[in-house]
């Protein structure tokens, strides 16, 4: 096999997505808002991940950078995000710095009505080619429906 038709195969191994969405009665406004805040992320975080926050503003806007550790039990998974192409429907939020070669999360926000809001994640991931960030990113990825469904319920808990 050629060295380019195994980088494209690794590429294609090593590359997923993820999409979760759920409604939440809330406006749009509101659940935008809420998203915004530094203090929501490891608020809206399943146990027994702890998210700490290291340096961000208290609220995201475009360009802003997110610097934190995720403890995965006794395991720190250190991350750098940036916070890109915000509106009030949405923002993305990229990995510059940490687990996987490539993460970019799409929050988007559509309004069903003035009091419901459907919230939409979509994750497009690359892992990283290690001996131990690989196993690792697999982990974290299979994790994700049940990261996201705590999230859903928790955004509802918080919101409604």
């Amino acid at each position: 096999m050629a060295s380019t038709q195994i980088k494209a195969l690794t590429h294609e191994l090593i590359m997923m997505n993820f999409y979760h969405r759920f409604r939440v009665r809330a406006s749009l406004a509101r659940v935008a808002e809420f998203h915004s805040h530094t203090a929501s992320m490891p608020a809206i975080t399943p146990p027994p991940i702890i998210v700490k926050v290291h340096h961000a503003p208290p609220v995201l806007a475009n360009g802003d950078e997110m610097d934190f550790t995720m403890w995965l039990g006794p395991l720190p998974v250190h991350w750098q995000a940036r916070i890109e192409a915000g509106s009030p429907a949405g923002f993305s939020d990229r990995q510059l710095r940490g687990p996987f070669l490539e993460w970019v999360h799409r929050h988007t926000f559509d309004a069903v009505d003035e009091n419901t809001t459907e919230v939409k994640d979509e994750i497009a991931l690359r892992l990283r080619p290690h001996p131990f960030w690989w196993p690792i990113g697999l982990g974290m990825r299979i994790g994700l429906p049940i990261l996201f469904a705590f999230r859903a319920w928790k955004t509802k808990r918080m919101l409604e």
